[in-house]
């Protein structure tokens, strides 16, 4: 890694900031803004991995993968902690890993479908990228295997317990829950998330419509008052 670039107080203080506003953008899903104000940040401070880190996050809640892919390189190179800076470098790999190679072979067996499998490998990349610095224990894949089927299935409606989750996984149902919790928590998926709903219908669409209509009526309403 290159030596770090020093910048002036005032330019590290802007870049905390901005920084700060971007992560509250970030949790309230204004991805447009959290993106302008990362790349604010890593303006005033382009040697901060920190900064970098956050905008592939933001890019890849977005799902604007290809953004993501290429911000993670500048992490890299930016990256002071080895350990670190090799973890990321493993999503560049073409290869699957031993997590995508579980949930895979598992999910066939018990005769899910293909694009319920690439839901939750695209869940395992995202979360990968969204768990940010956070230790990411990876001894016994089958454990987060089964978490990434069991949240999958349970976006999508399918009727499957957590004990026969974890029975086919051949791990502790406790463990599942705290995999699937810790999921849910910082991907903040929800029941039909767009991004891991493989239906035709998505029952999320109804909702909007019904919020838009309701925006539609008490805006008559109070024209009327």
């Amino acid at each position: 890694m290159a030596s770090r670039t020093r910048v002036s107080a005032a330019r590290e203080r802007r870049a905390v900031e901005r920084n700060q506003e971007g992560l509250k953008l970030y949790a309230e899903w204004e991805l447009e803004r959290a993106v302008d104000c990362f790349r604010g940040a890593v303006q005033a401070d382009p040697d901060n991995a920190e900064y970098y880190l956050n905008l592939a996050r933001t890019f890849a809640r977005g799902g604007d993968y290809e953004n993501a892919i290429l911000t993670l390189a500048d992490y890299i190179r930016t990256e002071p902690d080895q350990r670190l800076a090799e973890r990321y470098e493993r999503l560049f790999s073409s290869r699957l890993d031993e997590v995508e190679r579980t949930v895979i072979k598992r999910m066939r067996a018990a005769e899910m479908g293909l694009r319920d499998a690439c839901a939750a490998i695209q869940m395992w990349l995202e979360y990968r990228i969204a768990v940010g610095r956070k230790p990411l224990s990876v001894r016994k894949p089958e454990t987060w295997a089964a978490a990434l089927d069991y949240t999958v299935r349970r976006v999508n409606f399918h009727q499957a317990t957590l004990d026969e989750l974890a029975g086919l996984y051949g791990v502790r149902p406790k463990t599942v829950q705290a995999r699937h919790d810790d999921l849910v928590k910082t991907l903040d998926v929800m029941p039909a998330d767009y991004r891991y709903y493989i239906g035709e219908s998505n029952p999320l669409d109804r909702l909007v419509e019904a919020a838009q209509m309701f925006e539609q009526l008490d805006a008559r309403f109070r024209e009327g008052q």
